[in-house]
């Protein structure tokens, strides 16, 4: 009896074993690309002089951290409706600064980077944002009635499409959390927007406790930037969810005057915003 017992583990043992083989999977890995960050933010009451724009290169998921920064390009970025040109200086390390970025409500921005002999180009509206009114907070009227959370109202102007996007952030988050807004059923109205946060471990979060402190950003944003950030939005919160929908590339208005086909990622956009932040009582 004890012989057969002895076999039988040694023909476990060796099963198990076998199990062990490394499998290496050759994982396709899409077109490196040029990856533009160019978000000039205006903050209301401000000169909004100072502005930044960051270039690099994308990486294949799976591979080791490495430096990606884009030197030596061109970046540029024209008011259609002044001609005048803000060129935006090299300073070594992926980002591209200028102090004398003149914001003008309405007027239409044109951006030209040129690296590698090629030239990329993407056009915005400069768009107001209204005052935020007043910020409350509550614990019934959210998702889940034991949970607080913090409320925005701000005024929509009268006889206008306008487009916002919300961001609310608490230090210690991994990720700040973002809300659109579009106008469209509540035209000239005072709009009202809420946030409230669960236990997720994943994004290091919290819900929030009587003397947290949340820093709120309201955003005045065009329409194709509203579009585009609403689908990078729904992707990124629906991950993991079964019954959403399959994620897909979401193209931004960076298009390549040279080789059409190697456009690049991300999104030029031109803001007014206000911030401030709010003390759970």
């Amino acid at each position: 009896m004890k012989t057969y017992l002895a076999f039988v583990v040694s023909i476990v043992s060796m099963a198990f074993t076998s199990c062990e083989d490394v499998i290496d999977v050759d994982v396709p890995t899409g077109q490196t690309r040029l990856v533009i960050e160019a978000s000039l933010d205006w903050e209301k009451g401000t000169l909004g002089n100072n502005q930044t724009i960051k270039l690099s290169t994308s990486l294949p998921y799976f591979d080791v951290p490495t430096s990606n920064i884009v030197t030596g390009a061109s970046v540029k970025v024209t008011n259609t409706d002044t001609n005048e040109a803000f060129i935006f200086v090299d300073q070594n390390d992926g980002t591209y600064s200028i102090s004398s970025f003149v914001p003008i409500i309405g007027n239409t921005y044109n951006l030209e980077v040129v690296y590698n002999d090629e030239t990329y180009t993407a056009s915005e509206t400069l768009m107001a944002v209204p005052d935020i009114n007043s910020i409350t907070q509550s614990v019934e009227g959210g998702f889940d009635d034991e949970l607080l959370e913090v409320n925005v109202y701000f005024d929509d102007p009268v006889d206008e499409e306008n487009y916002y996007l919300i961001s609310y952030y608490e230090a210690g988050d991994l990720f700040p959390y973002l809300e659109d807004i579009s106008d469209e059923f509540s035209n000239g109205n005072e709009l009202h927007d809420f946030f409230e946060k669960d236990d997720e471990e994943e994004n290091n979060q919290a819900p929030f406790q009587i003397g947290d402190e949340v820093d709120i950003n309201l955003y005045g944003i065009s329409e194709r930037y509203y579009n585009y950030i609403r689908l990078l939005i729904e992707q990124y919160y629906s991950g993991g969810d079964p019954f959403s929908s399959s994620a897909a590339q979401i193209r931004g208005n960076c298009i390549n005057e040279t080789v059409e086909d190697n456009y690049a990622y991300g999104f030029f956009r031109v803001t007014q915003f206000v911030k401030t932040s709010y003390s759970f009582q």
